[in-house]
This record gives C-alpha cells, structure tokens and sequence, in this order.
C-alpha cells in the first residue's frame, strides 16, 4: 500500500489530544511519526479511573496508533542532543506546549530552521503564539466557553452547556492536520518550509460559522434553539415515540414538508395558513410542534426512521454511542491487536472519518508502549 503521506516524517513534541490527534491523522495517512514523550509519558497515557489500562489507557489510544515513541528528558543534555538530531532530520515538527517553551529548550522554529530549513513546524496552543492571550493556559473545556461554544447549545433559559466530549481539542487537531497538509503540498511546490501556527480559540471560531458568521453579518445573535435545528423550522426538532424513544426530524426544504404531510396523510397542513410556508411555521411554531408530537406519539421510534427515510425523508433515532457503533459500516473503524490489554487484545477505533480508494486511510499497528522504539529511532540518526 502506497499511502499518501508515506515517505514523509514527523517529530511529534505534543501531548494529550490536540496535538496528538492532528498527528494521528497524518499517520493514518502514511507518515511515520515519531512521538517524542517525557519520561514519564504523555499525561494521557493514565488518563481515566480504571487503573488496569495505565501506560495504555482508551483516551491515549484513540488518538496515538502506529506512532513511535521515545522518551527523552529535554533539559539533560544527552537527550536534548537527541531531539535536536531527530528535528534535523525530520520533515515536519509539531509541539503543543505554551508559547516560547520550545524555543527555550533550544527546539523553537527558529532555532530548528537552521538545521533544517524545509522544516514544516506546527505550533499549537490555546489562543496562539502572539495574541495578549497567549499565556493563558487552556484545555477543552475552558476553550468551549470562551469562544462562545457554551452558550449556542441548550434553551435561552438554560445554563451554559458543555459538548459531552473534547470537541475543541479534536476540531483543532483536525484544522492542524490540515494546515500541515497544504504546507506540504506548497513545499513539494517550491515553497519552502513554513510555521504554522494554530489556535484552539481560533479553530473553534471557524467551526462555529454558522453561528458567528450571521452575527458578523447582521449584528444580530442566534438565539438557543435546544434540539431544533439552525433553520428554526418546527419540522426540524426532536419527538417522542410511542416506545418512549426520541426521533430527530430534519424536513427544512418545502418539498420535504409536502413528502412529510404526503407520508402521514396529513395534506391538510399544505392548505394550512399557519403552515404552508417556512415562514408561517416558524411564526406558528408551537401550533406546527403540538401537531407533529401528537403523530408521532402513534409509532415506535424505529419504525418511523425506517418509514421515513425509505421515503426520502430526513430523520434519526437518537442512539447511545454504544448504539451508534452498530450502525457504523465496516471501514469506519481501524482494529488493532495491543498486547496485554484488559479485556483482550483486540480493540477497534475510528478511522480517519472518510474512505479514499486506493491507499486509503489507516493502520494496523498499535500505540507505542513508552519509549518502545528507542533504539530503532537512534539507529535510523546514526545512517546516512
């Protein structure tokens, strides 16, 4: 297999998710990259509270398979030699310590771009490298509220709401992996090498465009819509089935609706002042709600989403992510053996989240045990 980034490598400073999750990426597609950890290991490899899994734990392998790792202490000399020979050598550099950390260990841009003046060096931080935030310490959690992200999900009347997973950390490993690419893609065009320099705040505030660019645009902010979706229509919101299970509709274009009212035999609402146009219903939401609520109350959830979609009909169960998994079709998940894991030795992940024929994204091996590729890493400096 031929992948895309084969042939090319990356000098991985960085720890727990951003970072490491932009370089999983990369070496799902091909590169070979080398995880450089402190001694006691990427604070990610004992993260959670089942002991059993330290060295190993599920968050570090969600975002570290197929990588190499060596550990190496970056203030004792000998080690920092190491480093500097593996940056030397490497074709792209990603670090996610706080700004001026790495330059400080003699590691920063500058300082690795004269040994190696193609160098591709991916900084990532919270708010950046220059702005008058940029010692302010960040993690997930802290980025979703002060970029905004708390206060878009839930009802006006509720509390902030935090997305139930690291959604910042992996939006911005993913804007990282892209910017990497394409700084790639200038270099083998003659571009030369590149510093790029991504933000957490600033990647969550491209993810959120559709909320902040009408803002922008019109001075006017998005009022919380709960479980209703960003075209405000009643027709796209939530309901309760007959087993008790919640369905998602998603009928925001007018020929969807004259499916829909076609489909629950309810052609009365085409002729419907308060509902036969988008804009009617959203001015007669409540009306437009308690009418769909009361139909969809007569069927089982799934028995609707089957029924709908087979008509063209937008719609989903709300599922558990261990419901979800058994929907996901074969290639979305990458499987694995790591040795000596609770529960047996076999695990799967996701993939890359899209397919590419040929040579698509992927890998069967493992995340690196701490330090397991030490002498074959120092091997690979001392050759020609």
């Amino acid at each position: 297999m031929n992948q895309p980034l084969a042939g090319i490598t990356i000098a991985d400073f960085s720890h727990v998710m951003a970072g490491p999750y932009a370089t999983h990426l990369l070496c799902m597609l091909g590169a070979d990259v080398i995880k450089i950890e402190a001694k006691g290991g990427d604070n990610f490899r004992n993260y959670g509270v089942d002991r059993r899994f330290d060295g190993m734990s599920p968050a570090f392998i969600a975002a570290n398979a197929g990588k190499k790792s060596i550990a190496l202490d970056l203030k004792e000399d000998g080690d920092a030699a190491i480093a500097q020979r593996i940056v030397a050598r490497c074709d792209v550099v990603v670090e996610n310590f706080r700004p001026g950390v790495m330059a400080r260990l003699n590691l920063g841009y500058d300082q690795v771009r004269a040994a190696n003046p193609d160098v591709i060096y991916c900084s990532i931080s919270g708010y950046g490298q220059d702005s008058p935030q940029r010692d302010w310490p960040a993690i997930d959690n802290i980025v979703q509220a002060t970029s905004g992200m708390m206060l878009l999900s839930g009802s006006e009347t509720d509390d902030p709401v935090r997305v139930g997973f690291p959604i910042v950390d992996t939006l911005t490993g993913q804007s990282a992996a892209i910017a990497i690419l394409s700084a790639v893609v200038r270099r083998q065009n003659g571009g030369g090498g590149s510093h790029i320099d991504v933000a957490m705040f600033d990647a969550a505030l491209a993810f959120m465009t559709s909320a902040l660019t009408p803002f922008m645009v019109t001075g006017q902010s998005m009022p919380r819509m709960g479980n209703t979706g960003y075209s405000g229509l009643p027709t796209a919101s939530l309901f309760t089935a007959r087993d008790g299970r919640e369905i998602s509709l998603g009928v925001v274009q007018p020929n969807q609706f004259a499916a829909l009212a076609r489909f629950l035999d309810r052609l009365d609402w085409l002729e419907d002042p308060r509902f036969a146009t988008p804009d009617a219903r959203r001015k007669n939401f409540d009306a437009m709600t308690r009418e769909l609520a009361a139909v969809f109350a007569a069927r089982d959830a799934a028995d609707w989403e089957t029924g709908l979609n087979a008509a063209g009909i937008p719609c989903g169960m709300v599922r558990k992510v261990e419901e979800a998994v058994a929907l996901a079709g074969p290639d979305a998940m990458v499987t694995m053996a790591i040795e000596g894991i609770p529960g047996g030795d076999t695990v799967a992940i996701p993939g890359a989240g899209f397919r590419m024929t040929p040579d698509g994204p992927g890998t069967d091996r493992p995340p690196p045990r701490l330090d397991a590729d030490r002498a074959d890493i120092l091997e690979w400096l001392d050759r020609d």
